[in-house]
């Protein structure tokens, strides 16, 4: 049953919240408090055995409010989080953002340690950011010898630094689909059309790549590879909420990029907001707004902004991965080496996530296999269909390797 807080508009955002303990474990029975950002008590949830609150339908403005490149009107709703375990306050989380119309996710890594409180900073299509200083889209290998990877590789991880390059700021270990989940639902509005979401998306994780493929940091004596200023990078919010809308277009496309006809490395593919900034030659968000409207495609609105000789590339090597997807569909009569590994990872999976029925690894797609990759599916926010296609068999082997190196004394935060 969901939890409806309305005012008089109507409109609705939903929002769920997950928890994990610093093993990457589950966390059930996790007392989570919606606050309003008056600190007055909304409602009050508890995770499930999968450490997942039931959604929660919450006040948001008008959809007009993120649809209106002229309004000025905060688009979302802001909500505060308090997160208890044993019922010992272990983390506040302020200003989580709830659009009209999508769900909210909220990743809580509880530190068993001390309390902490994490702030969520404005969205940077409402608030005011420093713009991007520009920089070629395509770096000087021959002067320079900047490149040192021989082809474009998807990193498991890339390290933030959270702040101009020169800042004493923090460093943080982040997933890569984690960082662009989070970069998109930093940069853009969730509520906007499919194709300029795909289409913004493929701009920040090629611009990502880039770095990673320049070491353009490393480079220069930093220990990072992105910062996480507006005015060098692209905006990370250690904390924030992400999209679920953003986060399945993330899982379908993270080992894609941006190309030009012989260039080997990802275009730098630069970007503003085009209202308070314009930005010619470089995608103007608001812009690929209003194509995404006019009903044309990702690439369609790529290609008014960075040429139309680019194209979407994707990375032969994918890191960090047990073993790389098979290239098709695994389904019910499915057999074969390739879903036995499936079966293995979902089956150590199952031992932590116990919503998901156990099975064997005996190398055969059958039903119990279809029902287990249905509740990882539905646990994990990703279309439940019982097959395991490209999203599917990657969230599994990021999850499998997640829970697996509990033990490893790796800090990553």
């Amino acid at each position: 049953m969901l939890v409806r807080v309305l005012d008089n508009t109507g409109a609705v955002g939903q929002l769920q919240v997950n928890v994990v303990d610093e093993n990457n474990a589950p966390v059930n029975d996790a007392k989570v408090t919606i606050l309003d950002t008056e600190n007055q008590v909304v409602e009050r949830v508890q995770t499930d055995s999968s450490g997942q609150t039931q959604d929660v339908s919450l006040f948001a403005p008008p959809m007009e409010y993120s649809l209106d490149e002229n309004s000025d009107m905060m688009p979302y709703a802001n909500y505060n989080l308090r997160i208890e375990v044993g019922g010992i306050r272990v983390e506040n989380i302020l200003n989580v953002e709830i659009l009209p119309g999508e769900l909210a996710l909220q990743n809580v890594r509880i530190s068993q340690s001390s309390d902490s409180t994490i702030t969520i900073a404005p969205h940077t299509l409402y608030a005011d950011y420093p713009e991007k200083i520009p920089e070629e889209e395509i770096k000087d290998i021959n002067e320079s010898g900047d490149i040192v990877l021989s082809r474009v590789v998807i990193p498991e991880y890339v390290v933030v630094h959270d702040g101009t390059p020169q800042s004493n700021a923090k460093d943080y270990y982040v997933l890569y689909r984690d960082y662009i989940k989070n970069v998109a639902s930093s940069e853009i509005y969730a509520t906007w059309p499919e194709e300029t979401l795909k289409a913004n998306i493929l701009a920040i994780m090629s611009f990502t790549l880039n770095r990673v493929y320049t070491e353009w940091y490393r480079n220069k004596g930093y220990d990072f590879t992105i910062t996480s200023s507006t005015a060098y990078d692209q905006k990370w919010i250690n904390g924030r909420n992400v999209y679920e809308s953003i986060s399945r277009i993330v899982d379908d496309i993270f080992n894609q990029y941006l190309s030009k006809p012989d260039v080997k490395q990802p275009l730098l593919t630069q970007y503003c907001d085009g209202k308070k900034v314009t930005c010619p030659n470089w995608l103007s968000q608001w812009g690929s707004f209003n194509l995404g409207e006019q009903g044309k495609s990702a690439i369609q609105i790529l290609r008014n902004y960075y040429g139309r000789e680019i194209y979407i590339n994707s990375a032969e090597q994918i890191s960090g991965v047990p073993a790389s997807w098979p290239g098709y569909d695994l389904t019910v009569g499915s057999r074969g080496q390739k879903v036995m590994q499936l079966q293995e990872q979902l089956d150590t999976i199952a031992k932590v996530y116990t919503a998901i029925p156990r099975i064997a690894a005996d190398g055969i797609y059958g039903e119990k296999t279809k029902e287990a990759v249905s509740a990882f599916q539905k646990i994990f926010n990703l279309p439940v269909s019982g097959v395991t296609d490209f999203a599917t068999w990657y969230k599994i082997s990021q999850i499998y390797v997640g829970i697996t190196r509990i033990g490893e004394g790796v800090d990553r935060n």
